[in-house]
């Protein structure tokens, strides 16, 4: 591709590695951009934001297509990934410990995937206090690792698709398609809750967002190779 091609506007697809945060994948992607044809500036954003130990699809738009930023946000998304039955931690995911375990004796196969389905449809749902959030100018997260409490609101969400796909003992592993603002964690959380016990997501990948695929995404490093070779 040329300048010209990234300034008038592209849609890339990343496969956002582990431990990274969305931002750090654009901020590496704008400065290879600019590094790459010597540029001072350009437009760089992606399209709906993955916590740092979850992987998969990132959708980055450059230049003119920045615009179409919140067209993509809104489009549905599918997820896979993993929840621990029997535990729960203050993240609802791994960024935390574990603080409070639970019964898991009364959980059967059976019950699991009829609970999955009290989680289709429009649900309410409460966004995890790790999250980045803003309230009061500040993201949530600054709160929650300072100790602070503060009021959430709970807010509409929809699952079209919450599918039990291999359960090992007390590992569960799902797919799911829902709407924007929908936080997987929150699921795993109150699925916990739900099955008269705990829970928290140790995996998380994002599969689709509409109708792109991760399967269609490149890692940071091939991105990297290609526009070095540009």
């Amino acid at each position: 591709m040329t300048v010209q091609d990234y300034q008038s506007g592209q849609v890339l697809l990343i496969d956002k590695p582990l431990h990274w945060t969305s931002f750090q994948v654009v901020n590496k992607m704008r400065w290879e951009i600019r590094q790459a044809f010597n540029l001072k500036k350009i437009k760089v954003g992606h399209a709906g934001t993955l916590d740092p130990l979850a992987t998969g699809l990132l959708i980055i738009c450059t230049g003119k297509m920045t615009k179409e930023i919140d067209t993509f946000q809104a489009q549905i998304k599918e997820y896979t990934g993993t929840i621990v039955l029997g535990s729960t931690t203050p993240s609802f995911d791994l960024e935390t410990e574990i603080n409070e375990s639970f019964p898991t004796g009364h959980i059967t196969e059976a019950l699991i995937k009829e609970t999955a389905n009290q989680f289709t449809g429009e649900i309410m749902q409460f966004p995890p206090v790790f999250s980045a959030i803003k309230k009061d100018g500040k993201r949530l997260y600054e709160f929650a690792r300072a100790g602070e409490a503060v009021e959430i609101s709970a807010r509409t969400v929809t699952i079209e698709t919450f599918e039990i796909t291999h359960i090992d003992n007390m590992k569960i592993d799902f797919r799911v398609v829902c709407s924007k603002g929908t936080y997987i964690r929150s699921l795993a959380n109150d699925f916990g809750k739900a099955l008269q016990s705990g829970a928290h997501l140790s995996a998380l990948r994002r599969t689709k967002i509409g109708d792109f695929d991760v399967k269609d995404a490149v890692s940071i490093e091939t991105f990297i190779e290609n526009i070095s070779s540009e």
